[in-house]
């Protein structure tokens, strides 16, 4: 048999992602579907929340799923709900069914996203045992970047097809792009090392870091540690969805600049959104995962309690970027993390149930602001609520790098 080569895997994994990451081009089918349908904001926003509803509950429902039957199965039944879902969506709009917007897009839809997210990440993680994290914030950087990508091609489409044939095109697009991304993933070996990496262990310069524990889904849960991570994730998440959603305003309430120039920045937002994937998530294998995160939410109560304050729109709009990083980081560092501490027995089913967190930061997070927004009058004011929670997850973080340190002291003593 010839080995598969690792990076045409991470590829692969890329392909998956960036074709569900278009779900975060939704904003640009909002306008055109309710001056075509005269349905209010909310009717087309619920599509979306049902989506990432779905994503949460599908990753943590098909983890084990996807643990059992390998990357590729998993992955062509993401591209065929994904697809389905898209072209579904066309039809709904043809038909003028808001239900049927919701069960296409939201419900099979979801159920594509949230299958196709955790399948390719939980593989990526064992073809590359010498750098986790970057590995999986290649796949997860796929992601956050889609909506640069979908954007732009949505509102082209919509232009030149309609808004169903846009879905009918993207939808085939999709399905294609995903399906033959699925055929090459594979599960490595049980003894799989790369080669280079393994000479250097033989000649004694690199050693294999020992996870924490070897644990399946059912164990991790009654770990700790586990709602640790749950915790740091929903934080990161709330928050950093809460800035993406009143970014725009913010802008123009704090800085007194032009929607146009705020809309310009929120695009740049997206894409400092997927780089941070990249870069926290590789600087992770070698800071070490736990450092990371204390930094993540160290610096963010920084930045979100003074970003109110900055008047300075270079010095604003660094800080936001720089938020949106970390924003993005905490996605794509959590599977490496998991790895860490759970070992890869069941890494995709933990993950699934993990990404939890995220379904619900979606749905509770932009309530927090509206509440928030609605009580102090101001965008301003809900940044300080935030930099409050970042300082739980700030204590959370370290209580997890305590956790980790008296496993590993109780480890080694065991095997004195």
């Amino acid at each position: 048999m010839v080995e598969k080569n690792r990076w045409l895997m991470a590829l692969s994994a890329v392909g998956v992602h960036i074709c569900i990451g278009s779900v975060y081009a939704w904003s640009v089918y909002v306008k055109p579907i309710q001056a075509q349908m005269n349905w209010d904001l909310t009717d087309v926003t619920i599509a979306f929340s049902i989506a990432i509803f779905f994503l949460g509950l599908s990753a943590a429902l098909m983890g084990k799923f996807v643990e059992k039957n390998g990357p590729r199965v998993s992955a062509i039944i993401a591209a065929s709900l994904f697809g389905i879902g898209t072209m579904g969506s066309g039809l709904a709009i043809m038909m003028e069914s808001k239900l049927l917007l919701y069960f296409f897009y939201g419900v099979l839809g979801g159920c594509g996203l949230g299958i196709g997210y955790i399948s390719p990440v939980s593989t990526l993680v064992k073809w590359f045992p010498d750098r986790r994290g970057m590995a999986t914030g290649l796949a997860i950087m796929g992601f956050g970047f889609a909506s640069a990508i979908w954007g732009p091609t949505i509102k082209i489409l919509i232009e030149a097809v309609g808004i169903a044939g846009t879905f009918f095109i993207l939808g085939a697009v999709y399905f294609v792009v995903m399906f033959a991304s699925a055929l090459y993933l594979e599960k490595p070996h049980d003894e799989y090392l790369p080669k280079k990496f393994e000479q250097k262990i033989k000649e004694g310069k690199k050693k294999i870091k020992e996870d924490l524990a070897f644990l399946g889904l059912n164990e991790a849960v009654k770990t700790p540690r586990f709602y640790g991570l749950w915790i740091m994730l929903f934080i990161n998440v709330t928050c950093g969805i809460a800035i993406i959603g009143v970014a725009s305003p913010l802008l123009q309430e704090v800085l007194g600049i032009s929607a146009i120039a705020a809309a310009a920045a929120v695009g740049l937002m997206g894409i400092f959104n997927g780089a941070g994937r990249l870069m926290w998530a590789s600087l992770s294998d070698y800071l070490t995962r736990p450092i990371v995160y204390v930094i993540f939410f160290a610096t963010q109560i920084v930045a979100f309690y003074m970003l109110p304050s900055i008047t300075e729109i270079i010095v604003f709009q660094v800080v936001l970027y720089f938020i949106m990083t970390c924003y993005g980081g905490g996605f794509a560092s959590i599977p490496a993390y998991i790895g860490d501490i759970f070992g890869t027995k069941e890494l995709g089913a933990i993950h699934g149930y993990i990404l939890t967190a995220w379904a619900a930061a979606g749905l509770v997070g932009p309530l927090i602001i509206s509440m928030v927004k609605d009580a102090t009058g101001s965008y301003s004011q809900t940044l300080y609520v935030f930099a409050g929670f970042f300082v739980i997850a700030f204590i959370v973080s370290i209580a997890m790098i305590i956790n980790i340190k008296s496993i590993k002291r109780k480890k080694h003593h065991h095997a004195k």
